[in-house]
């Protein structure tokens, strides 16, 4: 007799139920609280989908929160709900259980039934509180290798992946019953983890060096990519167009033309590319990813056109340049894959440090709410520091937007020399 998990995954294939939206789920001003585990509260994927909403800008005035456990399952959180999630008031809530709701074995009826009904409880309890989008994301992956370096009492990364997988099934199954969200978090994992692996070496890690279940920046970036595009970010950074036969320039909203002339525009942008800012030469970089991860094709595109370009074109922008065909010009290049060094990222790396600072804040402030109850017997009382603890995280998040100003830089396209 076949699983019951095995049907529900053959089930959920049939019906497509792995997809995200193809629409922005986002609207100007939303607060987008992003809940999980201790792989939430390393404040990675949460920086950067973070970062996405402030400085690419899908929709204006966008607000997110921080609210990571370290030791968490899908069952823990249910309870932590009203006293950590509520007083913040969001509007769109992603949700990124399943590593610890597994229990490191194998998959069993009994922990996919208690994961399904926890799954249902946390949609249900969030659609009382007025959550206008429900996000429920599967688990990731553990890395093929350096799991299976972790204690004995697991089972292989071949198996525990298995897990993960039937979980990832039931959270999609959760999903298409309550009429909510998708993201698929697990497939995107284990399909980059596989093609970085054949091409960089087994030792490559990808969800995580050491015992293989917190990934580094690089599996955090496959994460962020599967949450932005289940919230139907469609990767429309901006256009910058220019002609070179007569210097006449033009860009799209969130991009102002300063001065052109030809083979030269001056821009000053509000909204930014976004950036892969590695502070460390480790081997798990965002950069190391970025090959075997479509992340700038579908969600960061910040394209230049020229027209009536040289045959062949040296771009200079910042600090870097490179040579393109007039073809590739007139069709159009992507500036934020093509120069990873470029204009915008001592700007964004500001922004990125005030944002990591108030995640951080919010970490404490959410664990703490959860026993404040038992602390502060006096309702008015326990009503007033969460007020104060609220208004100061909303300072701290606008100090973050604040921080989001305007980047002028110049693109300069000349002739390039025969053969170069």
């Amino acid at each position: 007799m076949r699983s019951r998990y095995l049907i529900v995954a053959l089930f959920v294939a049939a019906t497509g139920a792995r997809g995200t939206s193809a629409e922005l789920q986002l609207k100007d001003g939303d607060v987008l609280a992003i809940c999980g585990d201790s792989i939430t509260a390393q404040m990675l994927y949460s920086v950067f989908v973070e970062e996405y909403l402030l400085m690419c800008q899908p929709a204006a005035k966008l607000q997110a929160m921080q609210s990571g456990w370290p030791g968490e399952a899908s069952w823990g959180f249910r309870w932590r709900i009203d006293q950590c999630i509520k007083p913040f008031k969001p509007t769109v809530v992603t949700l990124c259980y399943g590593m610890n709701d597994g229990a490191y074995r194998p998959m069993s009826d009994a922990t996919g039934r208690h994961y399904y009904d926890s799954m249902k409880a946390i949609t249900a309890k969030f659609k009382t509180m007025g959550v206008r989008t429900i996000i429920l994301g599967s688990p990731g992956a553990v890395d093929t290798t350096f799991f299976d370096h972790g204690p004995k009492s697991r089972p292989p990364a071949t198996v525990y992946n298995q897990t993960l997988g039937a979980l990832t099934e039931l959270a999609a199954k959760v999903a298409k019953e309550e009429g909510v969200l998708f993201a698929d978090v697990h497939t995107p994992m284990m399909e980059v983890m596989s093609k970085a692996k054949a091409k960089l070496g087994l030792e490559y890690p990808v969800c995580g060096a050491g015992t293989g279940v917190h990934p580094g920046p690089n599996g955090h970036l496959i994460m962020a990519y599967a949450f932005l595009k289940a919230l139907g970010c469609d990767g429309n950074i901006g256009t910058i167009t220019m002609d070179y036969a007569n210097g006449k320039a033009d860009a799209t909203d969130g991009h102002m033309v300063q001065s052109s002339a030809v083979g030269k525009v001056e821009i000053q942008s509000t909204r930014y590319p976004f950036c892969f800012i590695d502070s460390t030469k480790a081997a798990d970089t965002v950069r190391s990813i970025l090959e075997f991860l479509p992340f700038n094709q579908d969600l960061n595109r910040f394209m230049l056109v020229v027209k009536n370009a040289p045959q062949r074109a040296r771009v200079k922008w910042g600090n870097e340049e490179k040579t393109f065909g007039s073809a590739q010009l007139a069709q159009g290049i992507n500036l934020a894959a093509e120069f990873l060094d470029n204009p915008f990222c001592e700007s964004f790396q500001k922004v990125q440090k005030t944002i990591s600072a108030h995640q951080s804040v919010e970490i404490r402030m959410s664990t703490t709410f959860h026993g404040l109850a038992q602390w502060i017997k006096n309702p008015q009382t326990l009503k007033q520091v969460v007020e104060e603890c609220v208004q100061h995280d909303e300072a701290l998040r606008a100090t973050a937007a604040a921080g989001v100003k305007p980047v002028v830089h110049t693109i300069v396209v000349t002739p390039a020399e025969s053969g170069k």
